[in-house]
């Protein structure tokens, strides 16, 4: 039980790990946390569009594929044209004190291999986890965003993440909530008291 108590501490380091790409665009800061819940959410939801995968499967490919950046760190793309990381030893060293260590091992293979439905949408989440980063920052005004987000796309292997990342591109991210009704945003209800 001690091994999984520590595991689970490992997982809350996560809450506390910076998504590092952030600062090269300029505004913004995310937890690897933070990315992985919304990315599980975002692989359930392609999942159920596509409607032949294991949608559990692609959850926890999502909430799995960034663990060893709480021993690692969370690389960008800058930071790994220079840096190595052992990102196996990192699995590997998990893996041995864990009692589902296999299990684990074999998640993060999968989804690095990126050969099954599951793990291209599950890689597909991660991605569209990023474009919804970038709309969220372009809709405040950052210009980079603009110039990150076809390098996202271009990194999407299904249709229906493909879709998806074309109506996030033209939807206002505060649409959800901000909506047309003038009355409620001035007077807080509906009523007219």
């Amino acid at each position: 039980m001690k091994n999984l108590a520590n595991f689970l501490f490992e997982v809350g380091m996560l809450k506390r790990t910076p998504r590092t790409g952030f600062q090269f665009l300029g505004s913004g800061a995310e937890s690897v946390a933070e990315h992985s819940f919304r990315t599980a959410i975002i692989g359930y939801t392609l999942a159920q569009i596509d409607g032949q995968v294991d949608a559990a499967r692609v959850m926890q490919l999502c909430l799995f594929h960034d663990l060893p950046e709480a021993r690692t760190g969370d690389l960008n793309y800058v930071n790994k044209k220079y840096v190595k990381v052992d990102e196996q030893k990192a699995i590997d060293d998990l893996a041995e004190q864990l009692p589902f260590g296999d299990d684990y091992r074999a998640t993060l293979a999968e989804f690095m291999a990126k050969q099954t439905p599951e793990a291209l949408i599950a890689n597909d989440a991660d991605q569209l986890e990023m474009i919804l980063a970038l709309k969220e920052h372009k809709d405040l005004g950052n210009r980079n965003a603009d110039e990150w987000f076809p390098f996202s796309l271009e990194r999407l292997k299904t249709d229906a993440a493909r879709q998806l990342a074309s109506s996030i591109w033209s939807t206002d991210s505060s649409k959800w909530w901000f909506d047309d009704d003038r009355e409620w945003w001035i007077n807080g209800s509906h009523d007219h008291e």
